[in-house]
């Protein structure tokens, strides 16, 4: 679906690679570069044997072995306790501290390099897809592909930007032969934006940090067209995310490395991008609030009212939305 927020038109039954039609030469298009790595893992508490699913969330300290997870049931998991992840490997875990009411700290017991202790940790994960797919099936080898855009090269997300699921190599090639420039920006997306909202008031909503990087690269090419007056678009509401905290007071985009929690939500209006595309999400949810944020309350409404009509898809594997500044 494509959104014209100034006439207000709406265009329908599109497919994803009628995404062309709407960019020219010098356009500039904004991706996240992320990758995802398989962040759950289901363990057995000792003694018991309780059933624990483990979700990575960062690594705290390399030579330490130290994670910040999540484990569920929380309630069985107590500072001291173990944790197994094989019945008869070497791989175990000891929680060391609390975080949150699901939050842990774990420190791996395995002795060996850093690199093959990596690998397999990994090798015991699977496809961190999102709970509402989860309560439904099972993730399996496959999803580890699907789960991660083409151009994913930076691991440390938790969760795909899912709005860059959509572009295959061929879509992107025939973006590049039209003269549309990439810049590729990095943010890795934790669970923050799964988060419920629990207040009235969304400016005491408290967003979790993300690390990003924004590089003089990615900065050159998006500056170069928006000073010529292009065409400037954010892949997905992750990327707005990142790109409106490198934001400068000019309206430019700045180098950036370090950590973001902003939160978007109407009214507010955007800085640096005049175009993005991204998925259609559940209602109520910190994303789908950025996406209005940039059409338009009741635009974006509009959009969304069709999308039930017609029978699009929603979330992470779901339609995209296209938002143009005409």
């Amino acid at each position: 679906m494509v959104a014209h927020r100034k006439s207000g038109r709406i265009e329908i039954d599109l497919q994803f690679k009628n995404l062309l039609d709407y960019f020219d030469e010098d356009d500039a298009l904004i991706f996240n570069d992320t990758q995802v790595f398989p962040a759950r893992l289901y363990g057995t508490k000792e003694k018991t044997d309780a059933k624990i699913e483990v979700f990575l969330l960062r690594e705290l300290n390399p030579d330490l072995r130290l994670w910040d997870v999540l484990v569920e049931p929380a309630r069985k998991i107590r500072i001291g306790n173990k944790l197994f992840f094989e019945d008869d490997g070497p791989m175990v875990a000891e929680v060391i501290d609390n975080t949150t009411s699901r939050g842990r700290t774990l420190r791996f017991l395995y002795d060996c390099p850093h690199d093959e202790f990596k690998r397999e940790l990994f090798a015991l994960g699977a496809a961190p897809l999102p709970r509402y797919i989860i309560d439904k099936r099972e993730a399996n080898e496959e999803d580890m592909e699907y789960f991660q855009t083409i151009y994913a090269s930076k691991e440390g997300a938790v969760t795909a930007p899912a709005t860059g699921l959509h572009f295959s190599r061929e879509l992107m090639k025939r973006l590049e032969i039209k003269g549309v420039n990439f810049a590729f920006i990095t943010l890795h997306c934790g669970l923050g934006s799964f988060d419920p909202i629990e207040v009235e008031d969304l400016t005491k909503h408290k967003m979790s940090s993300e690390q990003m990087f924004v590089s003089k690269e990615a900065c050159d090419i998006v500056n170069t067209a928006k000073r010529g007056s292009h065409r400037v678009c954010c892949v997905g509401v992750s990327t707005a995310r990142a790109t409106e905290s490198a934001v400068g007071t000019d309206g430019m985009l700045k180098e950036f490395e370090g950590w973001t929690n902003k939160f978007i939500f109407p009214p507010y209006e955007y800085s640096l991008a005049n175009a993005l595309v991204a998925n259609f999400y559940h209602p109520e949810s910190t994303m789908m609030m950025s996406q209005c944020s940039f059409g338009g309350y009741d635009l974006v409404y509009d959009c969304y009212q069709r999308a039930l009509k017609e029978g699009y898809k929603f979330g992470c594997y779901g339609d995209a939305l296209l938002i143009l500044d005409d």
